[in-house]
């Protein structure tokens, strides 16, 4: 695992793409007990090579009930985006995150990480990739029907601060889901 991880670091498969450059960003062990399937690192993760290091981090550690000791600590979780390096800024946000990096990674880190009992799949990117025809229309949708999903996989909006007013119009994800969330990571983290 640790030769796979410093090869990813070492990434520059997408350099000519980026204009910010490369700093592939990942947080994996043999022992990790769920994973996490991001996006892509924005500006600040990106600027401090922390996974997750900003609001939308703040935001999901808050709906998975833990705290940043347990969230960093790899053997207990893994943070693996769909884009390992920040794709830059367009005009309505963060591009998507570069198409090369999943499949050209992702497959080789998920058959070493046996022990992963369950993979939380954050936004449309990471939904459309490992749901493929199972996702439903809309992430909404998606989200909504998690128990179709499980015991593999949980399906998340991606927690960005730009997201609260998809949450102020869907009340039933803080009532419903993250209650349900935070009770399946807690067990899993216990055991």
């Amino acid at each position: 695992m640790d030769n796979l991880i410093l090869q990813i670091r070492n990434c520059k498969e997408c350099l000519p793409h980026l204009n910010d450059g490369v700093n592939p960003i990942i947080a994996a062990s043999l022992k990790s007990k769920i994973i996490i399937i991001g996006q892509a690192p924005g500006r600040i993760v990106h600027n401090t090579s922390i996974p997750w290091n900003d609001k939308s981090g703040d935001n999901l550690r808050n709906w998975l009930g833990i705290d940043k000791t347990t969230f960093y600590d790899a053997e207990q979780i893994a943070l693996m985006p769909m884009g390992f390096c920040y794709p830059g800024t367009g005009k309505t946000g963060d591009l998507p995150p570069r198409p090369e990096c999943a499949p050209l990674w992702h497959n080789k880190l998920l058959a070493m990480m046996t022990n992963a009992e369950l993979t939380l799949l954050i936004g449309n990117y990471a939904q459309n990739y490992y749901l493929k025809d199972k996702a439903k229309n809309t992430l909404t949708e998606t989200v909504h029907d998690f128990k179709l999903y499980l015991p593999k996989y949980f399906p998340l909006p991606h927690p960005s601060p730009r997201n609260n007013i998809w949450q102020a119009k869907n009340e039933w994800f803080g009532k419903e889901i993250l209650p349900e969330l935070k009770k399946k990571i807690k067990t899993i983290l216990a055991a």
